[in-house]
């Protein structure tokens, strides 16, 4: 089993920053990939960021140039950058962590961005 801890979620307004944090415990042993996730309401769960173990990342087109995913393998923990926020990144961000094809879910952060 893992186990996702997010943190760094808030109330911002247009244009500014947050940063969110994932930790990752327990069996954290061959996690191949891990990302980010959003799901506003009334709407499905969409991928807002991923990257693998070599690093590769993958963006929505939507946060693309203003989003960036990064990685710390020593200390299990994947980061968001978020700049130049806008109102429409208003979600609940869920980090996900996936493992030899079995998927991990941490409980969710709130973002919220005011006009």
């Amino acid at each position: 089993q893992v186990q996702l801890v997010e943190s760094g979620g808030g109330l911002v307004q247009a244009g500014g920053s947050l940063r969110l944090s994932c930790a990752a415990s327990g069996s954290i042993f061959s996690i191949n990939r891990m990302g980010w996730y959003r799901q506003a309401p009334g709407k499905q769960r969409d991928l807002v960021a991923s990257i693998t173990n070599g690093g590769s990342t993958n963006y929505a087109d939507s946060v693309k140039g203003r989003f960036t995913i990064s990685r710390d393998n020593a200390e299990n923990t994947v980061y968001l950058q978020m700049n130049s926020l806008k109102p429409e990144d208003t979600a609940v961000y869920y980090c996900n962590a996936v493992q030899s094809m079995r998927w991990y879910w941490g409980r969710g952060t709130q973002v919220t961005v005011s006009s």
